[in-house]
């Protein structure tokens, strides 16, 4: 980095709330990748090979009977402990064709579509302070709205008030900290703008054959150059969306001096191939690549969540896992262990000393937004 950009790096950063400016290689970049999995998941090598094996299978069934069972689906997530997939079916009669496609059922008050509508209608209200976001909770089979009390105003207990009058089909639940976007070509790589650090989601193309990488939103907005790990320009930031609509963004990469690789970066245990972008259920084990803390795991708890961020506003369409993150990690990889992109980091709660939940922008969302094709190898 040149002492210009550092100089103006350095001023932007004091305006950024949570933003991360060390480019240097994160503390855990020695862990490698079955370390990683066995001390975030408890897993041996062999146990994850199983697990991620089982989850893609269930990721199948899911699409598949989301279709079949139609305003009868349930919401549906993957059990690590039985290795199959859970579906809620609101018709009894609709038990068998679950079992038959080789899932379990269980009963559902509600259907996805029912929850899935009360909380697009929460997408259209104006959340008051405390609030920290909304999804919905295919385990209880009901919308949840967190918030958190330290911040809360009288204005926050009517709008909960409100809520609680919709029945059982909306829990409030209190949280003790609020999100924060974690401001700061291969995936988990940092980059950087003018005004602060990211990482690299994955590589991808357009119909033309332009290069780019997508990342997260709030990474890319305004305009400007991209340089990569080392200094070097990348391109020009090409896109941004940081509202209900997600959080996703692209670089344009121009540069000649730079190649798009499929894969993602697990800090120390070699590289992981990108073999597609098929969405995993929730319930299911994912691993995170980043700046600024490396390579880190969890498990996918909600999918379609809206957050609100201390720092950024209301963000919908996220997914909500327990692997941490720190600022800097924004944009990076979400991926399984079969090599399937998931998504990018947006933001999250706590840190990777003491835990946390991190929300990742599923990758399909951006790559359809833009026309692109992900890099695969």
């Amino acid at each position: 980095m040149t002492k210009t950009r550092a100089l103006r790096l350095s001023g932007v950063a004091l305006l950024i709330v949570g933003a991360s400016m060390v480019v240097g290689p994160p503390a855990s970049a020695d862990i490698p990748f079955n370390v990683a999995v066995e001390r975030d998941l408890g897993l041996s090598p062999r146990q994850a090979e199983a697990r991620f094996a089982q989850q893609d299978h269930a990721s199948a069934i899911e699409s598949r009977l989301r279709d079949t069972l139609g305003a009868a689906f349930g919401g549906a997530h993957f059990d690590p402990s039985t290795g199959k997939l859970v579906v809620g079916v609101t018709d009894p009669a609709m038990t068998a064709v679950v079992r038959a496609a080789g899932a379990e059922a269980t009963e559902a008050r509600y259907s996805q579509r029912e929850l899935d509508g009360i909380k697009s209608m929460l997408d259209e209200t104006d959340a008051p302070a405390g609030v920290t976001g909304w999804y919905v909770d295919v385990y209880r089979n009901r919308v949840v709205v967190e918030v958190n009390r330290a911040a809360a105003t009288r204005e926050t207990s009517a709008y909960l008030d409100r809520l609680r009058a919709l029945g059982p089909a909306v829990r409030v639940a209190e949280v003790t900290s609020s999100p924060r976007a974690l401001y700061n070509v291969r995936g988990g790589d940092a980059w950087t703008t003018l005004a602060w650090r990211c990482s690299v989601g994955f590589s991808a193309t357009g119909s033309g054959g332009s290069r780019h990488f997508v990342t997260a939103g709030h990474c890319t907005q305004g305009a400007g150059p991209a340089y990569g790990y080392n200094d070097e320009q990348m391109g020009s930031l090409g896109g941004s969306t940081f509202s209900l609509f997600g959080d996703y963004g692209k670089v344009d990469v121009t540069s000649a001096a730079w190649t798009l690789a499929g894969t993602v970066n697990r800090y120390g245990g070699g590289d992981i191939a990108v073999k597609g972008s098929t969405e995993a259920p929730i319930g299911a084990s994912v691993c995170r690549s980043g700046s600024t803390t490396g390579w880190h795991c969890g498990t996918i708890k909600a999918k379609n969540r809206t957050v609100i961020y201390i720092n950024g506003g209301a963000v919908g369409g996220l997914t909500q896992t327990d692997a941490c993150a720190e600022p800097g990690d924004s944009g990076g990889s979400f991926i399984t262990g079969t090599g399937q992109a998931q998504g990018m980091t947006s933001g999250g709660s706590g840190d990777c000393t003491d835990g946390g939940e991190t929300y990742f922008q599923p990758v399909n969302e951006a790559l359809t937004a833009y026309g692109l094709r992900i890099v695969t190898s």
